[in-house]
């Protein structure tokens, strides 16, 4: 069985039987002029782990393996996002921009806007599933969990932003459902450095509780 080295031991898959989810590498949320950096962040961290997500998508692409990619947003009437979320967006110095309102890219996290397009680098090909989520985890209100069922897949390997909110609540979600969950430790990245370096310490405590952590250069070693 082919294996990866990972913490806190070797993270191990059938053949052909793996998956690469990158989450929500979004225009709103990675490039300057976006929504995250209007909310005060500094969005050159997570711009600067653009190259390497690439490197690991044509990894696996060249393997033949699933690329599903992850947008977090909402219908244009936002009939599918909870008030008490519209609420908690509102951020100090932001001018109280919050989800659905006019933004520097179109209405913020807002299905069809500029912002919410993928990064033009990380742009999924004919054929690869993107998949628009309402939520924080990707499988809460999406058929992500009918698509890795159809697949025959049961071991994900993430990567995307940002590691504490979306990548590891997807993590944990797929851990719940049975999955095997490898993060992808130079593929993710947060606003917070403090805050991915306790998520992937979190992720791989305890014996990987929630799963495994790797860079990508033993995940691309792992599938050749």
């Amino acid at each position: 069985m082919p294996s990866i080295v990972a913490a806190p031991y070797d993270y191990s898959f059938p053949a052909g039987k793996l998956a690469l989810i990158v989450i929500d590498m979004q225009r709103d949320f990675v490039e300057e002029g976006g929504f995250g950096s209007a909310l005060g962040n500094d969005v050159r961290p997570l711009q600067a782990i653009v190259p390497t997500v690439a490197r690991l998508i044509a990894g696996f692409r060249a393997a033949g393996l699933p690329v599903i990619h992850t947008r977090e947003g909402h219908k244009p009437d936002l009939s599918d996002c909870p008030p008490s979320k519209r609420a908690r967006g509102q951020m100090p110095g932001s001018g109280s921009l919050t989800i659905g309102d006019a933004g520097p890219m179109g209405r913020i996290l807002v299905d069809g806007e500029p912002g919410n397009d993928l990064v033009p680098e990380l742009a999924a090909l004919p054929g690869e599933i993107v998949l628009l989520k309402p939520g924080k985890g990707a499988f809460y209100a999406t058929p992500l969990q009918e698509i890795l069922q159809k697949l025959g897949i049961g071991h994900l390997i993430f990567a995307g932003v940002t590691t504490e909110v979306c990548v590891q609540t997807t993590m944990r979600e797929a851990n719940d459902r049975g999955y095997e969950c490898l993060l992808a430790e130079d593929a993710t990245e947060s606003y917070f450095p403090e805050f991915k370096a306790a998520t992937i310490a979190m992720i791989r405590a305890q014996g990987g509780i929630v799963g495994w952590t790797a860079p990508v250069e033993a995940v691309l070693r792992g599938l050749a």
